[in-house]
């Protein structure tokens, strides 16, 4: 079993990680980004390391024995003028700003590659804690009704077309209509935005319609961003008026599944895995 080094931005999945391989007996070390890294990283093994100090953040990795390294959790894309690289990442820095032209999964591409020149292997969310992809079919009680089955295949082309342009991975669809598309925004603004709409676009307590459905970009690097749903994409989906949330199976996140699906339950939202395209 190697050592895992996991590169820790903002939000709950690497809290997860870091939680799961603690169970499992796994050897781990956090690098806590500064600016994202949230304050409940803080009381697992780590260090706290800026996003352009590459060398100390290679040579902390392999002082702390790690072969693999995880990169987990929320980073906006930086100003790279404000940057203040170290030597290593000097070094990288113009190739990593030569790939954000192409778009967001080219700079983590690119990004993957400078651990990937240094012996390390890079695991994926799903690969560090096992359990994590959604699976075909419904995953709590609620399943979608006909209706409801319209409505996720429109969202799921919305959001696989979206994807298609590097813009985003996640849509909103009510009867048909398109309510909303993501952007750099991200999914709980997205579905803040749906809730501020009016009531006969979208459902409401007691007569919920429409879906959320999140897909990776066709070019996507998987082991890094993966579309994620948790607790607040469920909450923030009930307060939209939505009937459920859809992704494709095996290829989206669920974070605290039990809570989700406890929840979900709760509320009478159905979360469904669809199958991929290809598959």
């Amino acid at each position: 079993m190697t050592k895992l080094g996991l590169i820790a931005g903002g939000g709950g999945l690497p809290v997860e990680i870091a939680e799961a391989c603690q169970q499992a007996g796994r050897p781990f070390f956090v690098i806590r980004l500064k600016g994202f890294a949230g304050a409940d990283l803080a009381g697992f093994p780590g260090a706290d390391i800026g996003i352009a100090e590459l060398g100390k953040c290679i040579r902390t990795l392999r002082g702390a024995g790690c072969q693999s390294v995880c990169f987990a959790g929320l980073v906006s894309r930086p100003d790279f003028a404000a940057l203040k690289p170290d030597v290593r990442g000097l070094k990288a820095l113009p190739g990593l700003i030569a790939a954000a032209r192409r778009g967001d999964d080219g700079l983590l591409r690119a990004l993957l590659q400078e651990f990937e020149k240094e012996g390390f292997i890079v695991e994926g969310a799903d690969e560090a804690m096992g359990d994590l992809r959604l699976p075909a079919g419904p995953l709590g009680r609620v399943r979608p009704d006909e209706r409801h089955q319209a409505d996720i295949a429109r969202a799921m082309l919305v959001a696989r077309e979206i994807g298609r342009l590097d813009v985003g991975q996640g849509a909103v669809v009510c009867d048909g209509l398109v309510l909303a598309v993501e952007a750099q925004e991200g999914t709980d603004a997205m579905l803040r935005r749906v809730a501020d709409l009016p009531r006969a676009l979208r459902g409401e307590p007691g007569a919920l319609r429409g879906v959320l459905a999140k897909a990776p970009k066709p070019i996507q690097e998987t082991r890094v961003d993966l579309p994620t749903i948790g607790l607040a994409t469920i909450e923030r989906a009930a307060r939209a008026g939505l009937a459920g949330v859809a992704g494709e199976a095996g290829r989206l996140l669920v974070l605290d599944r039990d809570r989700v699906i406890e929840m979900a339950d709760g509320l009478g939202l159905f979360v469904y895995g669809v199958e991929s395209e290809g598959r």
